[in-house]
């Protein structure tokens, strides 16, 4: 029994199969297998545009090295996308997984300082999710926010320096939306901010009616 789960262990990697829409599987990458310590994959201030120019340009060295596989697929979580000219992130996931050995697993995205207009919904999709930096785009909408509501393990979060900023109640909002939030725009959320996004979310945003069939009367 106990070669089995070993087995198990060296197969998946820390990897759980769990359902998914459409009655598939997804695979699901535990946070605490993961090479959490590994730095990031850094392509910060490369004067990127599209992000399939990510794989002819060149990471940023750091202080130290990231693994890699035989085949040159590099062995963290995190990447660096930061202070660029992304106006959108077409082909992400695909990327994704020429770049990193797991990116399922990936549970920090730092994508400031770049020309996103929206949250795209492929950031919904990376399930551990953990940090993701947008602060210094070009998000309009506040609405944008829900989109995120969907990561489980969302726990900080930066939008400052986006238009959307100046709406009234933007930080409320937030907090309200997406309640396991630890950290917002680099600062600590207390109960004092919780309390005062769920007053200002029964003020703000009316619960949606339910429309009733013929049939119920």
């Amino acid at each position: 029994m106990v070669t089995a789960q070993r087995s198990d262990v060296r197969r998946g990697r820390g990897a759980s199969e769990q359902p998914c829409l459409a009655g598939k599987m997804c695979t699901r990458w535990s946070r605490s297998k993961a090479p959490m310590q590994a730095p990031p994959l850094d392509f910060s201030f490369r004067g990127i545009s599209f992000v399939q120019d990510l794989l002819t340009e060149e990471p940023r060295p750091g202080l130290k090295p990231i693994k890699r596989t035989k085949e040159g697929r590099r062995l963290t979580q995190a990447i660096r996308l930061n202070n660029n000219t992304l106006s959108d992130l077409t082909e992400f996931t695909d990327i994704m997984k020429q770049l990193l050995e797991r990116p399922e697993g990936i549970y920090w995205i730092d994508l400031s300082f770049n020309d996103l207009p929206t949250i795209d919904p492929v950031l919904t999709t990376y399930y551990n999710l953990h940090n993701l930096n947008l602060h210094g785009n070009s998000i309009h909408e506040l609405s944008e926010v829900d989109k995120l509501a969907v990561l489980p393990h969302l726990r900080s979060l930066t939008l400052h320096g986006n238009p959307i900023e100046e709406e009234k109640g933007y930080r409320s909002y937030v907090i309200s939306i997406l309640p396991n939030l630890k950290s917002f725009d680099f600062s600590g959320i207390t109960k004092l901010d919780r309390s005062t996004a769920a007053v200002w979310r029964r003020m703000n945003i009316k619960p949606k009616k339910v429309r009733k069939r013929l049939n119920d009367y």
